[in-house]
């Protein structure tokens, strides 16, 4: 049993864009802080935007990294955003002040995400390994509302907060965040290393999907969002995604600092580089690609009547801690 891919884009909607690996944080989770490269010259990314244009990209997203440790951040952005692309961007929110807030408004920015994950000082200080930074993430929040961004927060749901998120939700309500990303726990670069502290059980992930998805049934007045393939397998779940399974190398790619495309920033395998090899090429005849985008049910998946609807679940965590795209997600419960 596998899926097929019968159609597809002529590019991706969305670029996740790391500019640099450099990050003011060392957080618990992070898939890319260990990672090292070459970073291009402003000119050279500029020549990148270029690329996406011609291919009719929508939509690019920045992380990182923290991206605003680029100073060439903004001129970048906004040479995207004349361009016609939509631009956001995700933070740690420690360099978001009053004037970086009026110039990411100005670069012509579209939506920043704010990661926060625990209203508990002590927590999220400590899964970010920066005293500190809790205050200076409501903080930015703060900043960018005053700006006229549409803000977001992400929370990745991990031990700490996975029976204690509704309070998340209503840190967001109070400092005027539009929408709520619930992200799964990667198994990517220092999640890897740190997965048995912090990662959930099956059964646990099971649970607080269960959970989050009746909250989510129950809020009009903000936007709940998961990322989590898996999920699909469960009632209520009834979101309609352009396509099954994990979007990545499908609706996105990621790019690093050099130029260099990846399926998504937690499969560290390189495709090509956008500057230097053709893109129609690699975008439609990567072999990387090709078999993520036509996963075989192993494992449990073959015999599993949910395998049409997440196709083993995420990609990445799966290639992560097994080496193999189609091994079945650790994090299903069925």
């Amino acid at each position: 049993m596998s899926e097929k891919i019968t159609e597809l884009f002529s590019a991706p909607l969305t670029f996740n864009w790391t500019l640099s690996f450099a990050c003011n944080f060392c957080c618990s989770h992070c898939y890319s802080r260990e990672e090292e490269t070459e970073e291009l010259s402003t000119e050279d990314n500029c020549r990148i935007v270029d690329v996406l244009v011609d291919k009719q990209v929508p939509f690019i997203n920045f992380g990182g990294g923290e991206p605003l440790i680029r100073k060439d951040l903004f001129a970048i952005a906004g040479y995207a955003a004349d361009k016609g692309l939509n631009v956001s961007m995700n933070s740690n929110g420690w360099l978001v002040d009053a004037a970086s807030a009026t110039a990411l408004k100005k670069a012509g920015f579209k939506s920043v995400g704010i990661s926060i994950d625990s209203i508990d000082p002590s927590l999220h200080d400590d899964f970010r390994c920066m005293p500190g930074s809790f205050d200076r993430a409501v903080a930015a929040l703060d900043h960018l509302r005053d700006a006229g961004i549409r803000t977001t927060m992400s929370s990745v749901i991990s031990k700490i907060n996975y029976q204690d998120f509704r309070p998340l939700l209503d840190l967001a309500r109070e400092h005027g965040v539009e929408q709520v990303y619930l992200h799964n726990f990667k198994c990517s670069g220092r999640g890897f290393k740190n997965r048995e502290d912090l990662d959930l059980s099956p059964d646990e992930w099971r649970s607080f999907y269960e959970e989050a998805l009746q909250v989510k049934a129950e809020t009009d007045d903000l936007e709940i969002s998961f990322d989590d393939p898996v999920i699909s397998s469960l009632p209520g779940y009834d979101e309609q995604s352009l396509v099954k399974g994990s979007s990545c190398g499908k609706l996105s790619l990621h790019l690093r600092p050099n130029g260099d495309i990846t399926p998504c920033g937690f499969i560290p395998l390189v495709v090509g580089n956008i500057l230097h090899d053709d893109f129609d090429d690699i975008w439609y005849n990567s072999p990387v690609l090709t078999k993520m985008r036509n996963k075989e049910a192993k494992g449990k998946c073959g015999d599993c009547g949910s395998f049409e609807s997440c196709l083993g679940g995420c990609t990445a965590r799966a290639f992560a801690t097994t080496g193999d795209f189609c091994e079945p997600d650790p994090h299903c419960w069925k």
